[in-house]
C-alpha cells in the first residue's frame, strides 16, 4: 500500500529522514506512512499532511505535482514503468517489455517479506530500504533454540521480574532518578523514547519501588486503553478525567459534587488534607504522545494546585518522540506547559552499553554470553540496527534499543539452532 509520496520523494531526492526530521516525527513513522500509507494515530493526519505539502514545495516540488501525492501505488503499474525507463536508458526498445516481464515476471513486494528487495541501486533507492527495516517484528525464542544453547527460558520474554533483573545504563539510571526524584519531590516531567526503549519497565520499576521503600507516594494513573489525541479517532483524557482519577485515589469515600466548579475545589481540598497526612502525589500518563493540546494546557493548571509554598501534585508524563514534537518551544498553545516541564530521553544501547546489556541478561539465566554470540556477532547486531541514511555526510539513525536488541538476537539464535552452529556469529546476524 505504497504511496505516492515515496516517488516523488525520490524524485525531488529527498530522503525520508529529512522529512521525518521536518516534520518532527520519528523516522519509522514516515516510513509507515510512505511505504504503508500509515498515519500516526496520535498527531493530527489533516495537519501532518499539510506540512508534507510545504515540506515537498520548499524543496522544489511543483504545486501541480502534489494533488496525488496521498493516493495508493498501483504497484505493477510502478514497476512496469521503472522498467521501462531502464529500458530506454540502456538503449533498447521499450516495445520489448511485454517480452522481458515474460521471461521474468515481475511481482510487487511480498506483504510477508522481512525485507523488500531494492528496486535499483541508486543511493536513495538503498536508503529507502534501510528506513523500511527499521521496524522489526516480535520474534520469540523457538523451543530447539533454548535446548541448543542450553537455556530454559528466553531471556528477551517477560524478563524482567523484580528490580533486580532490571539493566541500569548511565543513561537509565538518570531517567530512572529523575522519575522518582519528581514524584518524590514535585516537578512536572516529560520522559520520551522510542517504542521498545523501556519506558513501560521504568514505570513499572517507579511503582515497586515505591512501595519497596515504604514511600508516602500516591501514583495515580488515570485508564488511557482507548486514549487518542482527537473524538474522531478514539476518546479524547479530559481535565475532568484527570480529576476523577485524583479524587478517586485521595479520596475514594468522597461523592463527587455535581458542578465542576464544586468538584475542582473539592479535589483541592481532598489533596490538601491528603498532604497534611504525610502523602505525596504523582500524576503519571503513560501515551502522552495521544494527549490532546487542550488537556496539555490544562495540567498547568494541576500543577499549579499548592499549599502555601508547597505543590500538592506531580506530573510525569511518558510518551513516544511525537511528545518531544507536541511540547516543542515552538508551539505557542503549550507554552506555558513547556517552560515549567523538565524533558528526559532514554537514549540507546550504543557504544559499549550492548555489551554490558546482554551480559547481563545471559548472567541473570546463569548463562555467559560468550556460550551465545561471539564479539563478531555482536558487532554485527550493532551495525545492522545502525542505520546510515545519508552518503556524503554519514548521518545514523540507532534502533539499539531493548525490544529491537531482543527481537533481532532471538531470531539469530532460532536461524544458528537451525543450521546447527554453536554460537551467533556475524555471518548468522548477516543471514537473519
Amino acid at each position: 500500500m505504497m504511496l505516492k509520496l515515496k516517488n516523488v520523494l525520490l524524485k525531488a531526492g529527498c530522503r525520508q529522514a529529512d522529512l521525518a526530521r521536518a516534520l518532527h516525527v520519528s523516522p519509522a513513522s514516515v516510513a509507515q506512512i510512505v511505504n504503508h500509507g500509515e498515519w500516526p494515530r496520535s498527531l493530527d493526519v489533516p495537519g501532518l499532511r499539510e506540512r508534507i505539502r510545504r515540506f515537498l514545495v520548499a524543496r522544489g516540488v511543483a504545486p501541480t505535482s502534489l494533488a496525488s501525492i496521498f493516493d495508493v501505488v498501483d504497484q505493477q503499474a510502478d514497476v512496469r514503468e521503472r522498467i521501462g525507463v531502464f529500458l530506454s536508458a540502456i538503449g533498447a526498445d521499450p516495445a520489448d517489455l511485454p517480452r522481458v516481464l515474460q521471461a521474468k515476471k515481475v511481482s510487487g513486494p511480498r506483504t510477508n517479506a522481512d525485507r523488500s528487495v531494492p528496486q535499483s541501486k541508486s543511493e536513495s533507492a538503498t536508503e529507502s530500504n534501510q528506513e523500511e527495516s527499521m521496524i522489526l517484528r516480535k520474534k520469540t525464542l523457538f523451543p530447539a533454540a533454548r535446548k541448543h544453547f542450553g537455556l530454559f527460558r528466553d531471556p528477551f520474554q517477560d524478563d524482567v521480574l523484580s528490580h533486580e533483573d532490571l539493566y541500569v545504563s548511565p543513561d537509565i539510571r538518570y531517567v530512572r532518578e529523575a522519575m522518582f526524584q519528581t514524584a518524590q519531590h514535585g516537578g512536572l516531567l516529560a520522559v520520551v523514547a522510542e517504542s521498545g526503549a523501556g519506558k513501560t519497565t521504568l514505570l513499572r520499576d517507579l511503582d515497586a519501588r515505591i512501595a519497596r521503600e515504604n514511600q508516602p507516594i500516591l501514583l495515580i494513573r488515570p485508564y488511557v486503553l482507548a486514549m487518542e489525541d482527537n473524538d474522531q479517532k478514539g476518546k479524547t483524557l479530559k481535565a475532568t478525567h484527570i480529576a476523577e482519577a485524583l479524587m478517586a485515589a485521595v479520596a475514594p469515600l468522597e461523592r463527587p459534587r455535581s458542578s465542576p466548579e464544586a468538584r475542582f475545589a473539592q479535589l483541592h481540598k481532598a489533596l490538601r488534607e491528603s498532604h497534611a497526612a504525610g502523602y505525596r502525589h504523582c500524576l503519571v500518563i503513560d501515551e502522552a504522545h495521544s494527549l490532546p493540546i487542550p488537556t496539555i494546557k490544562h495540567l498547568k493548571r494541576f500543577f499549579e494546585l499548592e499549599l502555601g509554598f508547597k505543590k500538592l501534585l506531580s506530573i510525569v508524563l511518558i510518551g513516544q518522540p511525537e511528545l518531544k514534537a507536541k511540547l516543542s518551544e515552538r508551539n505557542q498553545d503549550v507554552r506555558e506547559v513547556v517552560q515549567r516541564c523538565e524533558m528526559v530521553e532514554l537514549a540507546p544501547l550504543d557504544g559499549g552499553c550492548l555489551d554490558e546489556y546482554l551480559k547481563f541478561k545471559f548472567d541473570r539465566l546463569g548463562k555467559s554470553v560468550g556460550e551465545v554470540i561471539d564479539s563478531g556477532g555482536i558487532d554485527a547486531l550493532r551495525a545492522r540496527l545502525t542505520i546510515t541514511t545519508r552518503r556524503d555526510r554519514p548521518d545514523t539513525v540507532s534502533l539499539l534499543y531493548p525490544l529491537a536488541v531482543g527481537n533481532l538476537l532471538a531470531a539469530c539464535m532460532n536461524l544458528a539452532a537451525e543450521i546447527g552452529v554453536s554460537t551467533v556469529t556475524a555471518d548468522v546476524v548477516k543471514g537473519v
